[in-house]
Formats: C-alpha cells, structure tokens, sequence
C-alpha cells in the first residue's frame, strides 16, 4: 500500500511539473500569429460545418486519453504498424484534415515551431467558442509524441457505470467532477445506434426498453434504429442533445435529468448518488457550466503533456520525423 502511495505522489509530481511547463502565449515570440492562423481555419470550417465542433472535441479527448494530449492519434498507420487512429473506438473520430489545413498554414509562416498537439488543443478551443460555448485561454507548449500503437487504446465505454468510468479519469488525474462537466461536451454531436441500441427494446436481456430512458423517446428512436430503418447494414446516429443540437451549453443536463440521455453513460450522470447532485447544479447555471467546461478542459489538456526537449515538433502531423542518422566516423 506504502509504495503505491509513493508511486502515485510521484507520477502526481511529474504531472505538475511537465503541465507547469505549458503557458498561455507559449508562442508569442517564435510565432505570433500561431493562435490567429488555427482560430482562422477553424472558423472557416464551422461556417459550413457545425458539426466540426463535436468532432474535434472527440480527438481532443481520445487522443489527451491514451498517451496524453501529444497528438499520438493523428498519426497514420503503415503497413508494419497500426497506429492509434486505426483502434476500433477511433475508426469515427474525424476532423483530421482541418488539422492538416492548419498546419500547412503554420508551416508556411513558422517552420517546424508548433506542435500538432497545441493545434488539436487550440482548435478544440476555438470550436466551442464558435457553437456559443466559452471563450478561455489556454496554456500552449506541448509537443508531439514519437509512439502511436492501436493497441493501447483503451477508452472508457458508452455503457460503464458511473463508478468504473470515474477510474479512467482519476487514473489521468482528473476527477469525478471533471468528469461530470467533460461528459457535457454531449451537448454537440451525435452517437450511432449501435451504441445504445440495447437500450430500446431488450435492455440487458430484459426484452423490454431501458426503464430509466423516457418511453416516448425510446419509441422514436427505435423507430430511427430498428432493424427496418437500417438498409444496406448502415448505422444511424442521432443527436446527443435533442434541443440544442449544436450549442454548446447546459441543455444536456436538463435533458438527462428527464430521463432523455441517449447513452447509457449519460443518464447515469443524472442518476448515480456521486455525479446527480452537480448534473443538477449545472442544468441549473449556464455561467456554471460554461465556467466549468472551460476549466475541465484546460485540465484535460494537460495530461502527461511532453514539453521540453521530449518528442518532437511534427513537420506533417500524419507522420513521425524522419530520425536523423546518426554521425559516422572516417
């Protein structure tokens, strides 16, 4: 017991130190207009494409959620190698040719300077301002991963309870809260029927609809999901928020709190004795939550960061640097 306290002490200690390293600004001499060029293309995309706010949302927490925020998801797979973006969980995740768009532009005016990392997490910032969420700073400096393994990606599941998903976030030094306001991010995007199927008809085994789901929007969507609404083996999706589909705000909350959480995990949020008392005070404050998702996220962003001379900056977020050859002697 004795050594996992001491371990656990110190992994704390060397996350305080490698996030102390992070700060807003971080390129305000080396490339002044970094912020300016991602919030710039950023904007772009989200005028023809609501929807990007959600997607960038999922890479920022699927990447920060295997190796840290170090932008290990980006990488492409080889034929030798099956990297991040190829794990089952990721197969969705998209969004990766906005940051390809934004790193030609920072290439082109600050060669090999700024991370793929800082611009998933500037762009994920930019995002939820631009869908009515809060505008916030955030601490820059990181740098680029030089591992990207599929089989690492273990993410926590649609279906977990409260208790076993709180342990994925108290293993990155988040906590049970963090978890509460990151879930909010469900305020914007959509999920796949396949996720939640089970809950519309024979909700584990029962072959009856999940009693803690809203019969009338269990009947919807089971319209929308049945077997008869799915030609061709597709996967429809729905909208995670019913209202607001695009807004980042409290509406989530409100909404499990009437038992319309699409996900299992969601309702559970406004069900669980640990986590219902703040769904309450946040479906309750819109200043609260936006105070608080923007907090989260800044902490979610500094997760086992590289800084220093650790990893690298990409070149190409797609690919690793090429290893320069070590010197020979005559």
């Amino acid at each position: 017991m004795e050594m996992k306290i001491i371990f656990f002490l110190l992994s704390f200690t060397i996350f305080e130190l490698s996030s102390a390293q992070l700060r807003v600004g971080f390129y305000s001499s080396s490339c002044p207009r970094a912020e300016s060029i991602v919030k710039q293309v950023v904007q772009q995309r989200f005028r023809t494409d609501r929807s990007i706010t959600a997607a960038l949302l999922r890479m920022h927490f699927h990447d920060c959620f295997v190796r840290g925020c170090d932008a290990s998801i980006l990488i492409d797979s080889t034929k030798s190698k099956s990297s991040e973006k190829d794990a089952g969980p990721n197969l969705t995740v998209r969004g990766f040719e906005l940051i390809d768009e934004a790193k030609r532009n920072l290439e082109a005016a600050c060669p090999s300077t700024v991370s793929c990392a800082d611009i998933i997490t500037l762009a994920t910032r930019d995002a939820v301002a631009s869908a009515g969420g809060p505008a916030y700073n955030v601490p820059t400096g990181r740098r680029d991963g030089r591992v990207s393994d599929s089989s690492e990606v273990n993410l926590p599941g649609p279906s977990l309870s409260i208790s076993d998903a709180a342990q994925f976030f108290t293993a990155k030094g988040l906590t049970l809260n963090d978890m509460v306001v990151l879930l909010g991010a469900h305020t914007v995007g959509v999920a796949h029927c396949g996720f939640f199927q089970d809950r519309l008809s024979d909700f584990q085994g029962s072959g009856k609809p999940d009693p803690t789901m809203d019969p009338a929007l269990a009947a919807r969507l089971l319209r929308i999901c049945g077997a008869q609404s799915r030609p061709l083996n597709r996967d429809p999706t729905v909208f995670l928020d019913q209202n607001t589909s695009f807004i980042v705000d409290k509406q989530f909350y409100n909404q499990i709190r009437s038992r319309k959480g699409i996900m299992q995990i969601d309702q559970e949020l406004a069900l669980d004795k640990l986590s219902a008392p703040l769904v309450s005070r946040l479906a309750a404050n819109d200043a609260l939550f936006q105070q608080s998702f923007a907090n989260a996220m800044i902490k979610m962003g500094r997760v086992e960061v590289l800084v220093g001379r650790a990893g690298e900056i990409r070149k190409n977020c797609r690919v690793f640097n090429p290893t320069k050859p070590k010197g020979r002697t005559g």
